[in-house]
């Protein structure tokens, strides 16, 4: 979505995830997916279905899974799902495309991890490009929502060109703008256990303020500031992000919101699995940024 509204043409993706497939071919029936282990996907595939010819590609863009990095999850460091950036570089390297953009979660440059994103960092350069990364905060890129990821970005070196990250957009936007006028269907009902306790909190905490125990993760909307990171999985007992203001959880339509998702953006199956398609994806306004500075300061077009 992002590079579309950046003005780029795609020409092929590549997904696992059967209901990431549909939402994807829901949105863009004109573009090829193949679905399917990116570790059995061939250089040579990719050129037959594209048309093109190695060096020839503008921007070659993926998100290895980052569970096994996310400051959200256990980071084990020998996670086998951390070495699946190797078939991000085996493609790199077959392409050759001018620029590559990569996105990870922030975790990866923090403590123990730091080991793999050196790994990572010197493959990258090895493969013939010039590579910057830096951790960008969504927030600051029209997306009312603060979500920190480390954006690679790459270049190739015979074009002589360094490799840069676009600045800060805007001032953040809040959760109360982004609620404006929402037309809201698609809601949760949540556990009745916890309907009280959520109704204390005061908006922009987690439930652990007010009661003991792992709660971290059972939050209230803030009002005037963006929304805390949206994650991939709605938390036992039926929390994801409570209203601020209303006592229940956001909408499906709210959510699209804070991801900065179009209105008519089509996500597919019931509540749980829709906001784990907005938990996992990268802002299309965050993206849209990332695109533009390619295109305008490095792509030159």
């Amino acid at each position: 979505m992002g590079y579309s509204m950046a003005g780029f043409r795609e020409l092929l993706a590549n997904e696992w995830d059967d209901n990431a497939v549909a939402t994807f071919k829901l949105n863009f029936p004109d573009v090829p997916v193949i679905q399917g282990d990116i570790a059995k996907l061939t250089v040579e595939q990719v050129l037959e279905i594209t048309g093109l010819q190695p060096g020839e590609l503008d921007v070659f863009d993926g998100s290895p899974p980052c569970q096994g990095f996310s400051t959200a999850g256990k980071r084990i460091i020998d996670d086998p799902r951390n070495q699946l950036f190797r078939e991000y570089v085996r493609l790199l390297r077959g392409l050759q495309p001018k620029v590559f953009v990569m996105e990870n979660v922030s975790g990866m440059v923090k403590g123990k991890m730091k080991l793999i994103f050196a790994d990572i960092l010197r493959e990258l350069k090895a493969s013939g490009y010039k590579v910057s990364a830096r951790l960008l905060n969504a927030m600051y890129f029209n997306v009312p929502q603060s979500r920190q990821r480390l954006i690679f970005i790459g270049v190739r070196e015979d074009l002589g060109i360094e490799p840069s990250h676009p600045k800060a957009e805007n001032k953040p936007f809040t959760v109360r703008d982004a609620f404006s006028n929402v037309n809201n269907s698609l809601m949760l009902q949540p556990n009745q256990n916890y309907v009280d306790l959520m109704n204390q909190l005061k908006p922009g905490n987690n439930l652990s303020k007010i009661k003991k125990g792992s709660f971290f993760s059972y939050i209230k909307a803030p009002v005037d500031k963006p929304s805390m990171t949206i994650t991939k999985s709605v938390c036992y007992g039926k929390i994801s992000m409570w209203h601020y203001a209303e006592s229940r959880n956001i909408s499906i339509e709210e959510a699209k919101r804070l991801g900065s998702y179009p209105d008519d953006f089509e996500f597919v199956g019931n509540y749980e699995t829709q906001w784990a398609r907005i938990g996992n994806s990268v802002p299309p306004l965050f993206m849209r940024s990332i695109a533009r500075h390619i295109r305008s300061e490095i792509l030159g077009s």
